[in-house]
This record gives C-alpha cells, structure tokens and sequence, in this order.
C-alpha cells in the first residue's frame, strides 16, 4: 500500500478509468478549527478536486484542480461529502453528497463534458434523495444504478420506506441491520427513475444480517463487477472493517463472502474497487499522516487479487 497524495488531505477516493486514464474523484479534507463530534461537524469539506494516473505504478497521483466549489450549488447548505463520476453517451455526472440549508443530506448531480471537469450543478438534489456516499455503477447494458447511505451522521436511521422519521430509528441485536439502498437513474441520469430499495446483506443461510453482526452494513457503498458477477463492499459499524457480498442481481441480495481490509487509523474504511491494465485495485484511506486526526485523512492505493468468486488484498 502507498499514499498517491501527500501534498494534501484527501479522502473517500472513487475511482474510474475513463479512456486510458484512470480518475479519482475525492472529497478534500481541511482543518477548519470545530471540535470533533459525533454529528460529523468537524468534517467541514467545501470543494472536490479530482487526481488522475496514466499507470497504476506511478508514485503519486496528479491534481487537475478544483471541479466544483460548495458556492457553485444553489441549494447548498455545508459539507460536500463523498461522491462519484458516471460517463453516459460522452457526458460525466457526477453525483455527491451535501446538507441543504436545513443541515439535511440529499444527493445531487453536477455535469461535465470531459472527466476533468468542471462540473456544472443542478440548481435542485434529485427528488427523494437522502443521505450519503453515493456510488454509480453502469452495468453492461448501461443501465445505472447509485448506491447510498451512511448511518449516524449519514442520517440513514432517520429514514423508513424513503420517508423521513418523526424521530431517528437504530435497529438493535437480533434485529435485521439497516440496509444500503440502490436505485435505477433515469435515462438522462439527473432524477431517480424508481423508488430506492434496501441492499440486503444475508449469511451462508439466507437470513439478513443482524443489527448486531460485526460485518453489517454502515456506509461507503461501492459496487463492481467481475465475470458476471456483483461485488458489493462496504464499511461496517463499529467493527470498522470493509468487508463485501456478492450476488448475480445488482438489486441483491448479497450473500456475505469475507473481509477485505481491517480497521484503519482514522476510524471507518471508505473506499473504490477498479479493475485497469489487467489489474485490480483498492482506493482507500487512512489518518496516519496527520496523525490520526479523523477528519484530514489521506488516499492509499492497494492491489486485490481474485480466487474463483473470492476477492482478497494480494
């Protein structure tokens, strides 16, 4: 593992290769001088970059500059949190996390000509949107689908049936755990095409996930695909682990299948999987270089290796 951006703090790296170029969309860590909170304030994230390679051997990645300013969205409130790029018919949308002015996440979707940006936002969040860590998967016959959600200060436990709670609900023990949800984007990739659906985790038995289970869902949501099938990975709850699922639906459900990468300084394991140049590769961070401060993290790269269906760090 190494860090491809020491010269900067940033974090929950998505990853493509668009063209023979591989892109890594970030959100920028700062220090802003808030005390650290379990409401997420210190995290006072106001712009994203994006950071390319042309080999996935070279020591650092390069920073093409800003691609889009919290000033820039008209329905901004504070904190532009992770998000992710999808190309359709030449165009890239890129599709991010951010409160409104009533401090409520909702997903939005800002659009470039070329993958470098600069994005160009919607003056509105996608109708129904809510929560965080937004990742777009276009499947082969490019239909897309965005995968989200995040608990605690993702606000996911404020939601049921995406309908917004009186009051914020955590399931607890043998409860089924609260899932991910996936939705189908429309055509022209600026709304939901259809209501958002739980991403169910299940064991070898078919049952969901408890609340309980140290591998249960808790944010970061990345989906990708290798011979036919679906690999969901995921960060877990208060275990801090990334683990993944798999299954032939890219709805679900998936059947837990292991553990990727253990706890990391810097609390949870957000992250993208990219297949480039025959080779697969772990984007992650971690808040070694400053000194375990949660909220200035930093991009690692990994390589990953496949055995049959299992997926491990190589």
């Amino acid at each position: 593992m190494r860090y491809l951006f020491p010269s900067d703090y940033m974090a929950d790296p998505s990853a493509h290769v668009f063209g023979n170029r591989l892109y890594i969309y970030p959100s920028h860590d700062r220090e802003s001088g808030i005390p650290e909170n379990d409401n997420g304030d210190h995290f006072d994230m106001k712009d994203y970059h994006v950071l390319c390679m042309d080999d996935p051997d070279q020591p650092e990645a390069k920073d093409l500059g800003k691609i889009l300013d919290v000033e820039d969205i008209p329905w901004a409130g504070r904190q532009l949190w992770d998000s992710d790029v999808v190309e359709k018919d030449g165009r890239y949308y890129l599709i991010y996390s951010l409160k409104d002015k009533n401090d409520t996440f909702h997903l939005g979707v800002a659009i470039a000509d070329r993958p470098e940006g600069p994005f160009t936002p919607l003056p509105d969040p996608i109708r129904g949107s809510y929560s965080i860590d937004p990742c777009a998967f276009k499947d082969e016959d490019g239909e897309i689908y965005v995968y989200f959600g995040g608990l605690w200060g993702g606000q996911l436990q404020r939601y049921r049936d995406n309908k917004a709670l009186e009051s914020a609900i955590l399931p607890e023990g043998a409860e089924p755990a609260l899932p991910a949800r996936v939705v189908r984007m429309k055509a022209d990739v600026t709304q939901f095409a259809e209501e958002p659906k739980p991403v169910i985790i299940t064991d070898d038995n078919g049952q969901p996930l408890r609340a309980d289970d140290p591998h249960r869902f808790f944010e970061a949501s990345w989906l990708h695909k290798h011979n036919g099938l679906y690999y969901f990975s995921y960060s877990t709850g208060d275990s801090h682990l990334l683990c993944y699922a798999t299954s032939r639906s890219p709805y679900g459900p998936f059947r837990f299948r292991g553990e990727l990468l253990q706890p990391v300084v810097g609390w949870t394991t957000h992250h993208s999987i990219v297949e480039w140049q025959g080779r697969t590769f772990l984007f992650h961070h971690d808040s070694v270089p400053s000194g375990g401060r949660t909220w200035l993290r930093s991009v690692k790269i990994a390589e990953l290796e496949y055995d049959g269906e299992e997926l491990r760090l190589k």
